[in-house]
């Protein structure tokens, strides 16, 4: 029982950790929202019941999910703009933020492989 309670207090951190995170990826480009939201989702899901169907239904984050285990995908302007937001964030990263050449590289391979992944996700028409 004590392992138990001690597993469930472990998973309903780590899922607000990753709520927080993936809120503060709505308005920060380089932080991945949707993701951070399903390790939210799927850590809620083995804790608490409550708070899993508190984010899944939130007005604002639970679209995010739904939208991704759905399948719908992105609108294209939707993906350009993200596309945009990301590049301009990491090339200033990149030329402003730092001096290290690795994590210039890192901040690089980052904003690819997040470019790759947004480029293969299905795109919705717009209504």
């Amino acid at each position: 029982m004590v392992r138990w309670r001690l597993k469930q207090q472990l998973l309903i951190a780590a899922g607000t950790v990753s709520t927080i995170l993936g809120t503060v990826g709505i308005f920060v480009p380089v932080l991945p929202t949707t993701p951070f939201l399903l390790l939210a989702a799927a850590c809620y899901l083995r804790s608490s019941e409550r708070l899993y169907h508190w984010l899944v239904r939130n007005r604002l984050l639970g679209s995010y999910i739904a939208s991704y285990l759905e399948g719908r995908g992105m609108s294209l302007r939707v993906k350009l703009f993200t596309i945009l937001l990301l590049w301009t964030a990491i090339g200033l990263s990149i030329f402003m933020g730092t001096n290290n050449l690795a994590i210039r590289v890192v901040l690089l391979l980052v904003a690819i492989g997040v470019t790759i992944h947004i480029c293969l996700l299905r795109t919705r028409k717009q209504r």
